[in-house]
């Protein structure tokens, strides 16, 4: 489904032109929950490289991929996992695609895997892309681009017929004058905040939501129009 002119949603990621946008991988998740007493198996990364290469055989012609932020989960070093999890995946994806990495704020010390690949993976503070402007959204940054696209929120929704249930979604409304979209987290650990809380992490969305538009992600891509219409 296209949330504007040439952006499409691509299960949890978003297609332009010949790019993949993903957002909030938070590879390590599991062995931090281990570490906090709650033990899980560890399933994430080979669910999370399952579904990249289930996004890339959806996209057709692709030859760079975009991640916005919080490719790992712990604010400071690097866990055995996460290490583990993303040379793995960047081993993998450098053989066919760009790879650029927009710096979150879980993403800190994340240089001393970057490092290993020299020119292949570029890791920057923000990302631009003809007219899209891709940041992970922890933070303002001034842009002449017409359209803003943000992670860091890990938007979910829930409704009342189905208590205890979230649903991953897209949101996309105006940050001042420019397009704003925000795209959800990609693991499946981190189902996501529940937007009717609108307790909201990035100061982009300090003034809420309202006026947004809700893709929810399910078997496909549902437009549920905007979020004050929305009975829930």
């Amino acid at each position: 489904m296209k949330i504007q002119k040439n952006l499409e949603i691509i299960d949890l990621g978003l297609k332009y032109k010949d790019t993949l946008i993903i957002g909030d991988l938070q590879f390590g998740y599991e062995e931090y929950l281990n570490k906090k007493g709650v033990m899980i198996p560890r399933f994430q990364t080979e669910d999370a490289l399952e579904r990249i290469n289930n996004t890339i055989s959806k996209c057709g012609d692709l030859k760079r991929i975009v991640f916005n932020g919080d490719i790992k989960h712990e604010f400071g070093r690097i866990s055995k996992q996460e290490w583990s999890s993303i040379t793995r995946m960047l081993d993998e994806l450098i053989k066919s695609y760009v790879v650029v990495i927009v710096k979150g704020n879980h993403d800190v010390l994340l240089e001393p895997i970057i490092k290993n690949y020299g020119k292949k993976v570029s890791f920057v503070e923000k990302f631009i892309l003809d007219d899209l402007f891709i940041v992970h959204g922890d933070k303002l940054f001034n842009c002449k681009e017409k359209t803003i696209i943000i992670g860091h929120e890990h938007p979910s929704i829930s409704f009342v017929e189905k208590p205890g249930e979230k649903f991953k979604c897209f949101l996309k409304g105006k940050w001042k004058r420019k397009n704003l979209i925000v795209i959800p987290s990609f693991s499946s650990l981190a189902v996501g905040s529940d937007i009717r809380q609108e307790k909201f992490l990035s100061p982009y969305l300090e003034n809420g939501i309202k006026d947004f538009e809700i893709f929810i992600i399910e078997d496909k891509v549902y437009n549920f129009g905007k979020f004050k219409n929305l009975e829930i």
